[in-house]
């Protein structure tokens, strides 16, 4: 019976440490044997381990949940902890994903760039009865066809790719991106919140916004919880449409 001799996978990696001085980006070429059920999380901790303790890049859950190993990976961006390396060719490009700070190699702030777009959308419920609460009150019930579409929309992990994949905020730095887009409409579906149309329209009804969006949709083709953002982008501009007309 004949073996299936492993791939030598050869893996480009974008490397370059701004913090140290007179480093300069440049590629460095890896091989390892491929092993199955492989993912670019396992190579890259591979690499570390037995070549260059140095390499730089994020990871915490290993599961496609905590967003932190976002990359590009040939030339699209993913999560390096959900992508077999099967799925790949033997020449495997990595780079950090554009539009963050870069900490080094692969590793980004996002971070900072989410907390930012969190705090200018106030991503929160707005309820003014929360100050006079009783604690010892119920909520009010939700119907679960409701709660179930917010809670799709909860499962943006903030991972980045949508702003990575993103052609507009190639050219506008202030615009929200499909994840800021993804947490308003989050927001006016939720009954607890008591802010309206109008209020939305103070945050997205601009061209940093809404009506900025050239409508490319590279987000959710590279969304990896796939997401409903076109729909609901689209959503958000007929919403903030009507209510400009108002205006």
């Amino acid at each position: 019976m004949n073996e299936t001799k492993p791939r030598r996978l050869k893996i480009n990696i974008f490397r370059y440490d701004p913090h140290q001085k007179g480093d300069t980006p440049h590629i460095e070429t890896f091989e390892i044997e491929e092993a199955p059920g492989m993912t670019l999380f396992i190579v890259l901790n591979d690499i570390r381990e037995h070549y260059d303790a140095s390499l730089k890049f994020d990871f915490v859950c290993r599961a496609g949940i905590c967003g932190s190993c976002g990359m590009i990976i040939n030339g699209k961006p993913g999560l390096a902890c959900s992508t077999l390396t099967s799925k790949l060719p033997e020449e495997i490009n990595l780079a950090p994903l554009p539009v963050f700070e870069l900490i080094g190699d692969l590793s980004v702030f996002t971070g900072k760039w989410m907390r930012g777009m969190n705090e200018r959308l106030e991503t929160w419920i707005h309820n003014k009865e929360d100050e006079i609460r009783d604690i010892h009150r119920l909520e009010k019930p939700m119907e679960p066809e409701l709660a179930e579409e917010i809670y799709e929309l909860d499962r943006c992990i903030e991972c980045g790719c949508c702003i990575a994949g993103c052609g507009t905020i190639q050219m506008n730095e202030n615009f929200v991106g499909a994840v800021g887009m993804n947490k308003i409409a989050r927001y006016a579906l939720d009954p607890r919140d008591k802010r309206d149309d109008a209020d939305y329209y103070e945050l997205v009804g601009d061209e940093n916004g809404v009506f900025g969006c050239m409508t490319l949709l590279g987000c959710e083709d590279v969304c990896p919880k796939k997401l409903p953002l076109q729909s609901k982008i689209a959503y958000l501009r007929r919403q903030m449409v009507k209510i400009g007309m108002k205006k």
